[in-house]
């Protein structure tokens, strides 16, 4: 099993209670979700989303799957771009960030996880997951699912964000994603458990296995070609294509 976090953190004494607690982390503070993304990103969010998407090949037209689809900030800029031809799958673990994205999208929801996907095989043109790798119970188990849905010559993008390699960078990350966001949301939102959230957004970033082992997971995975590209020194972009049929 490749997990990306440790078996053990302040948040859970065992990987059993993984998926309770990060469930109930983002139910709680679900309906300020779309609006701490706002202050996190001091409202640039979307035209990055919209950008990655672009870079990694999203066209009209296009079956995407959504994985950990949350409100749908991901899935807003995958509908606008695979335009009416397209179709757009959504699905996650919380009922309560599910619930918020029915309100604002015209996509099919599914509650569930990454590891383990209710869909027939060779299903998708394209996988995307945005910011909720790190949530997977086992990488390898979740990759293969992708490539499993994925139909032949079928494209992934994860987006996650990874603390920068320097040591003022990372100090600099730490201070801002670890200190200032929580503070901000808190005073913002009026909601410890939106604080709570970002608290967790932070310490499992910086928990969550280093990029060359989900390289290494996503070639184990079938996905020979998987690489990464980082944008603004913490945003990182693992784009795969498969281009063999599955077996």
């Amino acid at each position: 099993m490749a997990q990306p976090l440790p078996a053990e953190t302040r948040y859970w004494s065992r990987s059993d209670d993984r998926q309770r607690v990060v469930n109930a982390l983002f139910n709680r503070a679900a309906c300020h979700y779309d609006r701490i993304c706002r202050l996190m990103s001091c409202g640039s969010g979307q035209r990055y989303r919209r950008d990655a998407l672009r870079r990694a090949g999203v066209q009209r037209g296009m079956c995407v799957l959504d994985v950990g689809i949350g409100t749908g900030l991901l899935a807003r800029e995958i509908l606008d771009l695979t335009g009416p031809s397209g179709r757009v799958v959504g699905i996650d673990p919380s009922p309560a960030m599910m619930a918020i994205a029915h309100e604002q999208l015209a996509v099919g929801l599914v509650q569930g996880i990454g590891d383990r996907l209710p869909f027939g095989d060779a299903s998708f043109d394209f996988v995307t997951m945005g910011y909720a790798l790190r949530h997977v119970a086992d990488l390898d188990a979740a990759f293969d699912e992708y490539r499993r849905v994925l139909r032949a010559g079928g494209r992934l993008l994860l987006l996650e964000i990874t603390p920068p390699e320097s040591t003022l960078g990372l100090a600099l990350a730490r201070t801002y994603f670890g200190t200032l966001v929580p503070l901000v949301v808190r005073i913002a939102t009026r909601d410890s458990a939106a604080a709570d959230l970002m608290r967790f957004f932070w310490d499992s970033i910086n928990l969550c296995v280093p990029p060359d082992a989900v390289l290494a997971s996503l070639r184990r995975a079938g996905f020979a070609a998987a690489r990464r590209s980082v944008v603004h020194g913490v945003f990182s972009e693992y784009t795969v294509g498969t281009t063999h049929s599955h077996e």
